[in-house]
């Protein structure tokens, strides 16, 4: 093959990346806003430095279908330069997401020339812009990582060579939380070989969609959005009252909508469900549906019918009704008929009737009945008949009888009456018919005595009463017995009438209550039966003077004996605390305190020692109803899928936030199994004892019976802790990083002693609550390493790659993962703590981070970064996994700082280290190095505040050197980070601009 200059030809190059090579088509429900493909004439980006003979190159070509197209190619000699192809303005339309395709080829750097091999590199970097206004040109944005945003680093798959097979590689990278009007990619290359084939820029809609009896719109996926609003079927409406909102539904990132809409339409009364949950139709005639929601159409009941398609309740037929309180579904009734065969016995003036049921009660089983008495004084048919007296009595009752069955009393004698029996149902009052009444006459015989008079009191203790009265002789009549009453004078309600009797015109009542009133009626019984009660008198019961007396002593003697027993229990009470406070261990946190006991601590077990996975999740998760669950809104995306925040109201328990994990459609059964692996590791972390353990990650439980499968874990405001480090630097006191340090240290150590080794402790993988509370998260991922790769990594199960810088070398030499290799790990979050998210060991490659760390160099201490804890650091960077220090040792040594805060401001170590840190840090440039305050900005990844520092008139370099803090904090710099970062950065041009005679 042909070389030119000590590079591959350009024919070559083009002969390599057009061979075999076909470009996928766009998949559906994806809007394309940008594909090179599909272009016929010259792209023209712009590319950078603008050296025709190492530059990117555009050029054309055919791919194997025969079609025309641009491609760009590079092949520079060296690394030293940065090569860089910037797109033009593509817009981003509705979406606040966008997916890059990207097909490239890549030569492999064994196949390059001996003198290009050294510098050679398989790997290129892209980057992205946002703007409003197509401003770019030749020279603005500056072509450097800021104001760029980093993407990703892009690592091919396949690697051209010599007689090898030739394959092109096909990266899809993500760019999230787009605001403005459209955004420029750039590709920086530094000495890599390859070519780049097609660029396709999409972004996911959700398709139209009727579920639920919901109907939504085609719909673009935004990060922070409620839901997207839909409309109800016809025929549909959503649940009544104050709250009810129109159904809305979340669509995801991917294009497919999550879960089942919220506030979801329901078919109306009248209406129901075809065979899906698509359409309603109205209900035939002769059947209805009384309520919305759930259920068909039903016949009417009897004796009912409808008389239009979608009738919500069925009419009842003429001469049948519905009481107020009858549901919809119960048949219509009617009233009862008469009753039957009244039957009377007479004694005296004291009549009892009975009758048989009726013949028809009306398809109700509320019958009851009413009696009606009217007197027609003689038989002389021209009198008028009167409303019976007041005195006339009626057992058990005159209205609502349930038995067929009255006794009748008080009655005049020689009198004749008219009983009137009527039959009642829940409907008799709604009909408009004749009442259903049996009549039956009687006539009283011979007289009875007047009412008794004259009670009185002869005598009164503290429980009875001798009670008498006036005797009266009548030639009439002979007074068999006398019948009294009485009950007290608060209760004279039916039922609480107490009865004696005596032959005699008086009575003793005993039994009675000390210091109570009693209501008294008596009355006469003769052979015509008995008068009526005599006017209520009141008598009241002597009190006991001296048993008030003895309840004055017993009361004092029972206050005496109830303070003797609470000072018995308080002394039992302090007694039996401190000897559980003697038995119990006490463990601090930033998030308070629990207890833990020495014994009985619990032991990890892997879930995928079951041989039924599913078992596993039985066990340690708590199963959820997915109606306790509403999303709100999607905050990220996870290996499996997305994570959503969201609220979770269990009845009977508080509402609250939760975070949930989404297992995405279409997975296979080992992707659902390795997702609910988390949850299974997680759930046997729950609790010691009986308390939660307080810098673990807090499992709310799974949801397995619906689609999608979900896992939901307590919500952190703040996020993850290295992105809220980076986004609060330098505003945390080295007290409160040794406070987040010592809530991680606690954790782990919990795990190490539950026999659990984390393998990816890195602070990604911590999460911060509003309290700055720091908690593990992240469990349950199955790694293995990735052999035969010029870049090692750990690779997941699942094909996720997790970088190496965390690891320590026995893990990634002989996989040897324990709690000594997490100890190693929570070294390097130390460092990331204190650097406030800084990279560890910033752009050096894998690889060089290997080599180094087997050279025994260590990571220096970031700024300002107290001595003893960068020799804690250092202590757990030891080779030897023996000499690392325990999690219990090291959260007792980040005790002893936090008791001894003045050791956290010696910053300077004491003495040489063990280990010879890694001295190639790249500090700040000097102000004096750089040419405009913009430039000196960049340099310093300070460009946020380019406007500001104009805006004040900081416009020069030498108004720039005389800054101070005071002049920082008007121009808006409030990070104490910042502000050193920006005064170091002017020091070193102060000191070159003083005169000699002042510098010494």
């Amino acid at each position: 093959m042909e070389r030119r200059g000590g590079s591959w030809s350009t024919v070559t190059v083009l002969w390599l990346v057009l061979t075999g090579l076909v470009l996928s088509p766009c998949m559906a429900e994806e809007e394309v806003v940008m594909n090179t493909k599909l272009e016929t004439s010259d792209l023209r980006w712009t590319v950078y430095p603008p050296h025709p003979e190492s530059q990117w190159e555009e050029m054309s070509g055919h791919d194997d279908e025969g079609t025309s197209v641009r491609t760009y190619q590079l092949c520079p000699g060296d690394s030293s330069t940065s090569h860089w192809l910037r797109s033009r303005l593509i817009p981003r339309r509705t979406a606040s997401v966008l997916y890059v395709e990207i097909r490239f080829t890549m030569i492999e750097c064994s196949s390059l020339p001996y003198n290009s091999h050294w510098s050679c590199k398989e790997t290129f970097n892209l980057y992205y812009y946002q703007t409003d206004t197509d401003e770019a040109t030749n020279t603005h944005p500056a072509w450097m990582e800021n104001p760029y945003t980093k993407v990703d680093t892009v690592a091919a798959d396949f690697l051209l060579r010599r007689g090898g097979e030739k394959k092109s590689n096909v990266k899809t990278l993500r760019i999230s939380r787009l605001t403005k009007r459209g955004v420029y990619l750039a590709f920086q290359a530094q000495g890599v070989c390859m070519a780049l084939l097609a660029v396709r820029v999409y972004f996911k809609k959700c398709p139209t969609l009727t579920r639920s009896f919901s109907r939504f719109p085609e719909t673009v996926p935004h990060t922070l959005v409620e839901g997207a609003q839909g409309v109800c079927v016809d025929n549909a409406e959503t649940p009544p009252g104050e709250l009810a909102r129109p159904p809305s539904m979340l669509c995801g990132e991917d294009g497919q909508w999550v879960g089942q809409p919220a506030t979801a339409c329901a078919c109306r009364p009248g209406y129901e469900a075809t065979d899906t949950d698509l359409r309603c139709r109205a209900c035939p005639v002769g059947q209805y549906k009384a309520g919305s929601g759930v259920g068909g159409c039903v016949l009417c009941p009897t004796n009912s019918n409808t008389l239009v398609t979608g009738s919500a309740y069925c009419l009842c037929r003429p001469g049948y009704h519905r009481a107020d309180s009858d549901p919809t579904h119960t048949p219509c009734t009617r009233p009862p008929s008469a009753p039957r065969s009244i039957v009377t016995q007479i004694n005296d003036t004291m009549v009892t009737l009975e009758w048989s049921e009726p013949l028809e009660r009306g398809g109700r089983g509320d019958l009851t009945y009413s009696v009606g008495c009217v007197r027609c004084g003689d038989s002389s048919p021209q009198r008028a008949c009167l409303p019976c007296e007041e005195g006339v009595s009626y057992r058990p009752s005159q209205r609502g009888l349930s038995q067929r069955r009255v006794v009748i009393r008080g009655l005049l004698p020689h009198t004749t009456y008219t009983f009137t029996v009527q039959s009642e149902n829940g409907v008799s009052q709604l009909s408009l018919s004749e009442p259903s009444v049996e009549r039956v006459n009687i006539t009283t015989s011979r007289d009875v005595p007047a009412p008794v008079s004259g009670i009185r009191r002869t005598k009164a203790s503290e429980n009875s009463l001798t009670l008498q009265w006036h005797s009266r002789q009548n030639t009439h009549y002979t007074v068999l017995e006398y019948q009294l009453r009485y009950c007290p004078k608060d209760g004279p309600e039916s039922g609480q009438w107490q009865y004696v009797t005596s032959v005699v015109s008086s009575v003793v009542v005993s039994n009675l209550q000390r210091s109570t009133s009693y209501q008294v009626q008596v009355r006469a019984r003769t052979m015509a039966g008995y008068s009526n009660f005599s006017p209520a008198s009141t008598f009241t019961t002597l009190p006991d003077i001296e048993a008030h007396s003895q309840l004055m002593v017993t009361g004092v003697l029972v206050a005496m004996g109830i303070l003797l027993l609470i000072t018995a229990v308080i002394i039992a009470g302090y007694c039996y605390c401190k000897h559980l406070c003697v038995k119990d261990i006490e463990m601090n946190d930033q998030n308070g305190q629990y207890l833990m006991r020495q014994t009985g601590m619990k032991v990890y077990i892997d879930p995928f020692t079951y041989e039924d996975p599913n078992e596993a999740v039985r066990d340690f998760a708590k199963e959820i109803d997915v109606s306790f669950v509403k999303i709100e809104e999607v905050i990220g995306a996870g290996e499996f899928g997305e994570v959503c925040r969201g609220r979770l109201k269990v009845p009977g328990k508080k509402e609250n936030y939760v975070a949930i994990k989404t297992l995405k459609g279409g997975y296979t059964d080992k992707q659902r199994r390795d997702f609910l692996s988390e949850a299974s590791i997680m759930g046997q972390f729950q609790s010691v004892g009986q308390f939660q353990h307080p810098n673990i990650i807090h499992l709310e439980g799974v949801i397995t019976a619906s689609c999608p499968v979900m896992i939901l874990t307590e919500f952190m405001e703040n996020g993850a802790l290295d992105s809220f480090l980076r986004l609060n630097d330098g505003q945390f006191t080295p007290i409160q990083l040794v406070g987040m340090l010592r809530g991680i240290a606690s954790g782990m150590k919990y795990l190490s002693e539950m026999s659990y080794v984390h393998r990816d402790l890195a602070a990604r993988n911590i999460l911060v609550n509003s309290n700055l509370v720091c908690k593990v998260s992240d469990f349950g991922l199955s790694r293995f390493l990735q052999e035969n790769s010029s870049d090692p990594t750990y690779t997941s199960s699942l094909g996720g790659k997790i970088p190496i810088r965390w690891t320590a070398p026995e893990a990634i030499a002989f996989r040897k993962f324990t709690s000594a290799s997490d100890a190693w790990s929570y070294g390097i979050v130390m460092w990331e703590v204190m650097s406030f998210g800084e990279r560890p060991y910033w752009d050096m490659s894998n690889q060089d981070v290997i080599n180094a760390i087997e050279q025994d160099y260590r990571l220096p201490p970031p700024p300002e970064c107290p001595s003893s804890l960068h020799s804690l650091m250092l202590d757990c960077w030891q080779k030897e996994r023996a000499a690392r220090p325990r999690f219990a040792n090291v959260v007792s040594a980040l005790d002893r700082l936090i008791r001894n805060p003045a050791s956290l401001k010696i910053t300077q170590p004491d003495g040489p280290g063990s280990s010879q840190p890694l001295l190639d840090q790249r500090p700040p440039p000097p102000l004096s190095a750089c040419g405009s305050v913009s430039e000196w900005l960049h340099a310093i990844k300070m460009s946020r505040y380019e406007e500001s520092f104009t805006q004040a008139g900081f416009t020069n370099l030498e108004v720039i050197a005389q800054i101070s803090t005071e002049d920082l904090l008007r121009i808006g710099v409030t990070l104490a980070g910042h502000q050193k970062k920006i005064l170091s950065s002017i020091q070193t041009l102060r000191v070159l601009k003083t005169p000699p005679t002042l510098r010494y």
